[in-house]
């Protein structure tokens, strides 16, 4: 004996609802997100220092050298004697742009100096040098 007929409803989709629960997943997935960084071209593991001095306000043309000895000039492998060449053309123009000089730590102390000596021959008397500054939380 049955008491009451039970009638199936219809299924309904709460549209409002989901709306917002996709925008509130909209929001988080925007704000969550990070934005590509520009990668550098060469992966060089810098020295520490406790001191140094931050670089000017112009971009300066980046000369790496990596532990494997290699030395890139903006990206680009040169060699020693490529290198003064290329820096030399540099050095021509006007106004002259500034260089800075990131070397591996496990790069040989000599062809730095190599490298310095290219730079100043080509009539670039600064050379800075990028470092990681030694923090306190270290």
């Amino acid at each position: 004996m049955q008491l009451f007929q039970r009638t199936p409803r219809k299924p309904t989709v709460i549209i409002v609802t989901m709306i917002d629960v996709f925008s509130v997943l909209l929001i988080f997935f925007v704000a969550a997100t990070t934005f590509k960084k520009t990668l550098p071209a060469v992966k060089i593991s810098l020295p520490e220092a406790k001191s140094g001095a931050p670089l000017s306000q112009t971009e300066p043309l980046i000369l790496s050298i990596t532990p494997d000895e290699k030395i890139y000039l903006n990206a680009k492998e040169l060699s020693v004697s490529q290198l003064r060449n290329a820096l030399q053309e540099m050095g021509k123009q006007n106004p002259q742009p500034t260089l800075a000089m990131q070397a591996d730590k496990k790069a040989s102390f000599g062809l730095v100096i190599k490298v310095m000596d290219a730079a100043k021959a080509a009539g670039f008397t600064q050379l800075p040098a990028f470092i990681d500054q030694e923090g306190p939380a270290r």
